[in-house]
């Protein structure tokens, strides 16, 4: 009912006592993300907030939204802790999140290279960097298309926030996984929400041909917001059968974080000069995407 979810009479004799006794629950200091900020990427994540007030509405039509700022600072803290960020060049497969820039603010890498469809994205860093003082290189990119042969092989690192369509998945690590050299490293993150267990078996399996070993897959590390003042995520909750009270502020989607780790060099499944399929919206299993629900908002 409006006042909440509760138990039934006979619900309550379903319940077991010994069950209730136990409430495990993640770290207070890094909510199961194992890693924290210390001062230096706190410093950081104070700038980051401060430039990304300048970031562009999420544009639907790509299915856009951005990660809250501290999981990027974490991202790149991670990325940090495991030796992966110093002096490397990194390419980033869309960046919705301006990881580049918390990359480039942070000088521990080498190079960063965004490739991204949306050219406001690419004004705005240009704009982000002209004023801070930051070398980030960007290059309009449609994943479909194929990889540039400048690009194949020539980085350490790259990282994505992916589609979660079967091919827009596919895409997209084929993609990065295209632009690594000899043990190169890739970051990725993949929800429950919109991705079934078969379709994360699947990528699994995709990467693992690949030569890639999964190093780390870091349940909850990012969270999104779901409304914005153009767009809301969240039209699919008019269509519950029970009262839904409008959102007060919860970022509730979230998304695990995988590490992979080529071993020796990448064995690519597919040509990278090869054009993709590609599709935005899985009927199937996507909730959040506007167009499924037609003219409702």
């Amino acid at each position: 009912d409006e006042e909440g979810i509760t138990l039934t009479e006979k619900g309550r004799t379903l319940v077991d006592e010994n069950y209730l006794r136990y409430r495990p629950r993640l770290c207070d200091a890094c909510g199961g993300r194992l890693i924290i900020l210390d001062d230096a990427f706190k410093e950081l994540l104070e700038e980051f907030k401060e430039v990304t007030r300048k970031r562009p509405h999420p544009q639907p039509g790509y299915f856009q939204g951005y990660m809250r700022e501290y999981d990027v600072v974490a991202r790149v803290a991670l990325m940090h802790y495991y030796g992966d960020l110093w002096r490397s060049e990194v390419v980033l497969i869309g960046d919705d999140d301006l990881l580049s820039v918390a990359l480039s603010m942070s000088g521990l890498p080498k190079r960063v290279l965004v490739l991204d469809i949306d050219e406001r994205l690419g004004d705005l860093i240009s704009e982000i960097a002209d004023e801070r003082g930051l070398d980030i290189e960007f290059m309009r990119y449609d994943v479909a298309e194929p990889l540039p042969e400048d690009l194949i092989g020539a980085f350490d690192l790259f990282s994505s926030e992916p589609l979660e369509t079967w091919l827009g998945l596919r895409a997209f690590i084929l993609r990065g996984t295209a632009c690594l050299g000899e043990g190169g490293v890739g970051y990725f993150g993949l929800t429950r929400a919109e991705a079934s267990l078969e379709k994360w078996r699947r990528i699994e399996a995709l990467v693992t041909r690949m030569n890639f070993a999964i190093t780390d897959v870091i349940a909850g590390f990012s969270y999104y917001s779901t409304r914005f003042e153009d767009v809301s995520y969240e039209v699919f909750v008019k269509r519950l059968r029970f009262p839904v009270r409008e959102n007060p502020g919860i970022d509730w989607y979230k998304s695990a974080l995988f590490r992979i780790e080529a071993l020796g060099r990448p064995k690519l499944v597919v040509d990278p000069r090869r054009r993709l399929r590609l599709t935005y919206i899985d009927e199937e299993e996507d909730i959040t995407h506007p167009a499924l629900y037609g003219g409702e908002g």
